[in-house]
């Protein structure tokens, strides 16, 4: 994809993820990225909205300016500033978001293009409860397991900036370890979630399965608990042919 064609992309995905009657994100809440090239992405600027992101919300910000602070340690509020806005590909371009790290980190893995971050009322409602590792361990529907993997990671509730942008990175590491592949979905306990993949509609229909996934799990759970797919049925749905030709059309 052209740069132009990226930026089209990203704000289209922002558009759709930030409409507020999908209760996914209000006001300033959430952001997005797009890997431009190797050395670049997008990422939306600090204070705007995801609704109604323009062309001059999207800032480009440099891979090696930022990656490198996640290996450091003691690192200060106005250090992590001067950081972002020196990591900017265009020294006019407004300060990008304060969780400019993880988007920097989850778009720098093999085929991970755009990501999206959201405040889920759904989603959130499970992880600010006891159930959140019961959500991000199981699955309730084979559309589920499609859309946002046979599994997501949690994390637990750390400051947003650097601190959760070290430990999602340690949480994907784990993931990567144990199964080979980035995560569709990361959850933010207590905060919200994140989406991943190589189209920004990947990124789109996990996200709204994920919101979809949570209302069905909370509902189970009112009346007596979820049941939940075993794991060869979870295993049998994200090894089906006939699955894979589906995930190729919908380009997830």
């Amino acid at each position: 994809m052209t740069p132009n064609k990226i930026l089209k992309a990203m704000l289209e995905l922002s558009h759709f993820l930030g409409e507020e009657s999908r209760q996914l994100a209000i006001l300033g809440e959430g952001n997005t990225s797009a890997k431009i090239d190797d050395e670049s992405f997008l990422v939306k600027a600090s204070g705007s909205c995801l609704q109604t992101l323009g062309e001059d919300d999207a800032v480009a910000c440099r891979f090696d300016r930022l990656l490198p602070m996640l290996d450091q340690d003691d690192v200060s509020d106005q250090m992590i500033e001067d950081q972002l806005l020196a990591c900017r590909v265009s020294s006019s371009a407004k300060k990008p978001s304060v969780e400019t790290l993880f988007h920097a980190y989850l778009l720098s893995l093999p085929g991970i293009e755009f990501v999206g971050h959201t405040h889920s009322i759904a989603v959130n409602r499970i992880l600010c409860s006891p159930l959140a590792q019961q959500f991000a361990d199981h699955r309730l529907f084979p559309d589920e397991v499609v859309c946002c993997g046979s599994r997501s990671v949690l994390v637990p509730y750390v400051d947003p900036g650097m601190k959760l942008s070290q430990v999602i990175r340690t949480s994907v590491e784990s993931f990567l370890d144990q199964y080979r592949s980035p995560p569709r979905v990361i959850l933010l306990q207590n905060h919200g979630l994140i989406t991943l993949g190589p189209t920004a509609g990947a990124v789109k229909a996990a996200m709204l399965m994920a919101h979809k996934a949570a209302e069905i799990f909370a509902g189970a759970a009112a009346i007596g608990g979820p049941v939940f797919m075993s794991d060869s049925d979870v295993d049998r749905i994200a090894n089906r042919i006939d699955e894979h030709y589906r995930q190729k059309a919908l380009k997830l």
